[in-house]
């Protein structure tokens, strides 16, 4: 199952959809000037076990390197996302990194 990832700013989240259309999951952000803040990352009942949450996490953790955003990792889901992908650790508030 293949998915796009959009960021949506007038809903401040990015929405991961189906080839459908369909709504997957979404990533919920709070924008600072250039400090981005992940606080939610929701994925629908239907398309648990699909891996959008780790595609919704990839692409905002992208997105925020090409935009050269420092990343707050509220969402616990996140957070743990970026533990085991130390590949952007440098674009990542360290005090808020869990030590594990």
């Amino acid at each position: 199952m293949q998915f796009t990832v959009t960021d949506a700013p007038e809903r401040e989240r990015f929405e991961a959809r189906d080839e459908n259309g369909a709504l997957a999951g979404v990533v919920t952000y709070q924008l600072t000037g250039g400090v981005i803040a992940y606080t939610h990352t929701k994925v629908e009942a239907e398309f648990e076990g699909h891996g959008v949450g780790s595609t919704l996490a990839r692409a905002v953790m992208d997105d925020a390197r090409a935009r050269g955003r420092t990343v707050v990792p509220i969402c616990p889901f996140l957070s743990d996302w970026l533990g085991r992908h130390p590949a952007y650790d440098a674009i990542v508030a360290r005090s808020t990194r869990k030590v594990k």
